[in-house]
């Protein structure tokens, strides 16, 4: 969670008088609002030399990213980096080049018989000004996935980085402002005054990616310009295993899940549901998983640190409380070892016997920590899961149909992946979204490119038409019209 922004939302605008850096994000905003009224149909051509730019930012600047986000962290897989960000952002932008033509069609759309031969058509129209608040857990990824979506839908975007990733706030604002102008593409600093002011901007539309309680006071700030919003938070996603699941590769695909980022992953599983008789034979497998995989080295490179000091001692934390609570605490190496502080990497943990009371089971977790609860029949999963908010991500394992279809139908979560863990959201012809408390609106591919377009009906009268009949002076024409249209219907 970016605390800027947290204090920010909690203060007044009024309480003090603008700042430099306020200023100058007002003038900035103000600027690109002036030219997107002014110019507000960009072309197929101008739309595609601004994602090849931005794709150009990426490519040429790849490594010097994975170096700064990983300074960032304290330590970032550089592996994690390549695959989960910028192939991402290459897919997203590819995608997006590959099809925009046909996503800038009119639509047709089917006209009323009474009002033939006139047509109707749906023409997608850019917004205007995209805000994009982005987090720190993903930021090349998670910045860039929504500014292609809006870049593509003919807007000028501003985004605001995470005051918890300065190096890569300061690159992508660098790296950006050498191939867009001003007016196109601008990145702000991370300064509580900037924080401060952005929500509180008249967007025509904003994007936030972060927690739920921040994501609300977001939600707040924008409502009073009546700017839409699309909020892609986080919560608790669950895993089910299933009576028929193949544990050792439930327990592959879980742990893989839950360590890619150190767990730092809004869609990673945040706790496991397993038939009783099956628990502690599960957690152990989900153990010797972690432990082939990482392996015991908090030095290992491949294992990605924790945010912050902060952060840290929070995941401490909830695991203490659990342990206090009567909670079996499994972890593959020896968590005493200084050096997984020194490194500020946690060790992969699992709280085996978890209860709704703990600590762990009230807040999104977001760390290497994994609760693992029983369940005696497959509705009491279901029940589980349905008494707390919806989750933005589900998962499901097992060879059962007819349970596999149980769950899809009885609970509702912003995506699911059956059988693994995390890949709907790289399927870049599905929306990505919560809904609830996870989240509202979408982004990725197409859905993106309508997310932040305004589909306008327009209607094309036909000089054929008989409209006119509608007019005054009425007599019994409406009345003769009037029989016609019970006919039609």
């Amino acid at each position: 969670m970016d605390r800027s922004l947290d204090r920010a939302l909690n203060q007044s605008l009024d309480n003090s008088p603008a700042s430099a850096p306020q200023l100058a994000l007002e003038d900035a905003f103000h600027a690109m609002v002036a030219r997107s009224r002014t110019e507000p149909a960009s072309d197929l051509a101008e739309r595609l030399d601004r994602l090849a730019r931005l794709r150009a930012v990426v490519a040429d600047n790849e490594e010097r990213f994975r170096q700064a986000i990983s300074a960032d962290f304290g330590h970032r897989s550089a592996v994690e980096t390549t695959i989960a960000e910028a192939m991402m952002v290459y897919g997203e932008i590819r995608h997006a080049t590959k099809h925009l033509k046909s996503w800038m069609a009119p639509q047709r759309v089917a006209t009323a018989l009474q009002f033939l031969p006139a047509r109707n058509r749906l023409i997608p129209q850019a917004l205007g000004v995209v805000g994009i608040i982005a987090p720190w857990n993903y930021p090349l990824q998670l910045t860039l996935a929504p500014a292609i979506g809006a870049l593509a839908a003919g807007n000028r975007v501003i985004i605001k980085p995470s005051e918890l990733a300065p190096s890569f706030s300061a690159l992508l604002k660098e790296t950006v402002g050498q191939r867009f102008d001003a007016t196109e593409l601008l990145v702000t600093s991370v300064e509580d005054e900037v924080a401060k002011a952005f929500a509180h901007l008249p967007f025509d539309h904003l994007v936030f990616t972060g927690s739920t309680r921040v994501g609300r006071l977001v939600a707040e700030a924008a409502g009073r310009n009546l700017t839409p919003v699309t909020l892609e938070l986080g919560g608790k996603s669950p895993a089910i295993i299933d009576a028929s699941a193949d544990l050792e590769e439930a327990a592959e695909r879980i742990a893989y899940g839950k360590l890619l980022n150190a767990g730092q992953t809004c869609i990673a599983p945040d706790y496991v549901l397993v038939p009783e008789h099956a628990l502690q034979a599960f957690a152990e497998k989900v153990r010797a998983q972690m432990r082939r995989m990482f392996g015991t080295d908090p030095a290992n490179k491949d294992y990605t640190s924790i945010i912050s000091d902060r952060h840290y001692a929070r995941l401490e934390g909830l695991v203490a409380d659990a342990a206090s609570r009567g909670a079996k605490i499994l972890q593959p190496a020896k968590a005493d070892d200084p050096n997984w502080k020194a490194h500020r990497k946690f060790p992969p943990t699992l709280i085996v016997g978890a209860t709704g009371e703990m600590a762990a089971m009230q807040e999104e977790i977001f760390g290497p920590v994994l609760p693992v609860l029983g369940y005696r029949e497959p509705a009491d999963a279901i029940a589980f899961i349905n008494a707390r908010d919806r989750p933005l991500a589900l998962y499901w394992f097992g060879k059962d149909r007819i349970a596999r279809e149980t769950v899809l139908t009885r609970t509702i979560s912003g995506g699911v992946t059956v059988n693994d863990c995390l890949f709907h959201f790289a399927q870049i012809n599905q929306p990505m979204g919560g809904v609830g408390a996870s989240g509202t609106g979408a982004y990725h591919g197409e859905w993106g490119f309508r997310t932040f377009s305004k589909l306008k009906p327009v209607f094309y009268r036909s000089r054929f038409n008989r409209l006119a009949d509608l007019y005054p002076p009425y007599g019994g024409k409406i009345a003769r019209l009037e029989k016609l249209m019970r006919f039609m219907s």
